[in-house]
């Protein structure tokens, strides 16, 4: 089933929330031959629900002054009205502006984020920019010049990047989107979609009937979002695949009202010495199929830590 918002077409990823997916415009013919600048922001970073959207935007270097032109701002500051409008903007000069935007579901987030090798926000945030600008590089966009709004210290992420990608003039500062153009460009394509993406979900987790309820804007101190969280919890196998089940918002309330669970291993294992000879001529017993909650999150058995 394919949704669409205003000017963005988000369906590849309703297809199956439960997995990360790449979105893209066209590439401009001019960007190919022309030096190009690119800049780098994120959308949805914070918040309990939903997917975190890294976009980026990139155009000719000797459009900089028209590009500046254009209204550009950090989309935090901007209308949902007016980010709309200048993603149309950008979407209406494709000979001009290109663009690409990384939606992270949130199951793959937590899952990161509570797997025994842990993998924080920051480091999940800094190799999905490196994989945007290696994505356009292979495009064959000729950039010469990166801008990105930091996550942690921005003397450290602009060496790590400068140092991945030495032929590039890096540039990595605090409140990017607000200072250069471009990057309040990918910071309303992210936002854009982002918003797109919550707006349009589609719960498929059976017995609960969420599509069309108020979510509110998703960060844990809005007061509709916490009175999702609070109404939308299955005691049994916890929040729908929207909420990020690694928020500590989300593991209070878990504790508080879901039930405790004992988790009995798939199989039971015997040692050599003790098994009967007869049991390797007995059929073996089918093993119980995985509810789908495990399914839909990735989730398997390990034998060990």
């Amino acid at each position: 089933m394919m949704a669409s918002g205003p000017g963005v077409d988000v369906g590849l990823f309703l297809q199956d929330t439960k997995r990360s997916c790449s979105l893209s415009s066209g590439i401009p013919e001019l960007t190919r031959t022309e030096e190009c600048f690119m800049g780098i922001d994120e959308a949805g970073r914070g918040p309990v629900l939903g997917p975190m959207v890294y976009g980026t935007c990139f155009c000719p270097v000797s459009r900089r002054e028209e590009v500046s032109s254009l209204g550009f701002a950090d989309s935090k500051t901007l209308t949902e009205e007016s980010r709309e409008a200048l993603f149309e903007t950008i979407n209406g000069h494709p000979d001009l502006f290109g663009w690409k935007a990384e939606i992270l579901s949130p199951n793959d987030i937590s899952n990161s984020m509570l797997q025994r090798c842990k993998y924080n926000l920051n480091a999940l945030s800094h190799d999905t920019a490196i994989g945007l600008i290696g994505k356009v590089l292979s495009d064959g966009v000729n950039v010469t010049e990166v801008y990105v709004d930091t996550v942690g210290v921005p003397e450290k992420y602009q060496s790590k990047l400068q140092e991945r990608f030495p032929q590039l003039k890096i540039t990595v500062s605090k409140k990017a989107d607000s200072l250069f153009p471009i990057v309040s460009a990918a910071s309303i394509c992210a936002k854009v979609i982002r918003d797109a993406c919550v707006k349009r979900w589609l719960f498929t987790e059976r017995g609960l009937d969420l599509n069309g309820c108020e979510l509110g804007s998703g960060y844990p101190a809005d007061p509709t979002t916490k009175k999702w969280l609070q109404e939308s919890l299955d005691p049994v196998f916890g929040y729908p695949t929207i909420a990020r089940f690694s928020w500590s918002t989300c593991q209070d309330i878990l504790d508080k009202k879901a039930l405790e669970v004992k988790w009995p291993d798939d199989e039971v294992a015997e040692s050599y010495g003790s098994a009967k000879i007869s049991q390797f001529f007995e059929p073996k017993k089918p093993k119980n199929k995985k509810h789908r909650f495990f399914e839909e999150r990735g989730l398997s058995t390990v034998s060990d830590f």
